[in-house]
């Protein structure tokens, strides 16, 4: 199973209102286990960066005055991410609304909402009435997160897949049934076994002494003993 973990920084909260996705950064997952490929880009957002969003992500207008527009990269993206992947996102909400809104003035292919797996949502679920912003829920795993002085997407999604893979029972989610499934598969791979007479043969416990007695106790019942019935 591929899933894509996956982070943006934006120069501020509504894309209705003219702000712009400025970085993206995503993990690739294969079966809950980070496979080593990446996807990182730093975007021009076409307008100057608030103060506010500058202060957040660390990201100035000279240094993304150089950097390709959303719709240079867009489909380098997609393809990254493929067609079917879930995609791992904290408050899945806002970074689709900002991708959606990218890819639709780029006039690409919109991502359905339904790919999205929200972390946020899930860590609501399982620690009621507790934070659940990443910083907290790393202190609840001890993750260590303390390169996070700015927002970074590519340093965001890294820690997000290890808070994702705490969330959904650690680094072997599901241990009990992966178990049971290597089983089962084992089993249909000797379903054909049978047991195959010893080499050797084990040495008798009993007694030549016991035996004697045991015969003519056996003697002594008759042919109705039970033990003539099976010699």
């Amino acid at each position: 199973m591929r899933e894509i973990v996956l982070d943006t920084e934006t120069t501020g909260f509504e894309p209705g209102e003219g702000d712009r996705i400025v970085e993206i950064g995503a993990i690739e997952l294969f079966n809950h286990m980070p496979t080593g490929r990446t996807y990182h880009q730093y975007i021009n957002p076409e307008r100057k960066m608030p103060q506010s969003a500058f202060e957040v992500h660390g990201l100035g207008d000279d240094f993304l005055s150089d950097k390709p527009r959303f719709a240079e990269i867009g489909l380098d993206f997609l393809n990254f991410i493929g067609p079917e992947s879930k995609l791992v996102i904290h408050n899945a909400k806002f970074d689709m609304k900002f991708l959606n809104a990218e890819l639709s003035w780029a006039k690409m292919e919109l991502i359905a909402n339904e790919r999205a797996l929200d972390t946020l949502a899930i860590a609501r679920r399982k620690f009621p009435g507790s934070p659940a912003s990443l910083d907290a829920l790393c202190r609840r795993f001890n993750i260590d997160n303390s390169s996070r002085t700015l927002h970074g997407a590519l340093l965001d999604s890294e820690i997000l897949a290890e808070v994702y893979l705490e969330l959904i029972g650690g680094r072997q989610p599901g241990f009990g049934l992966q178990l049971a499934s290597d089983n089962k598969d084992k089993g249909a791979q000797t379903s054909n076994w049978r047991p195959q007479p010893r080499p050797t043969p084990l040495p008798p416990l009993l007694s030549a002494e016991e035996a004697e007695a045991h015969a003519a106790f056996v003697a002594k019942i008759g042919e109705n003993a039970i033990w003539k019935r099976f010699e």
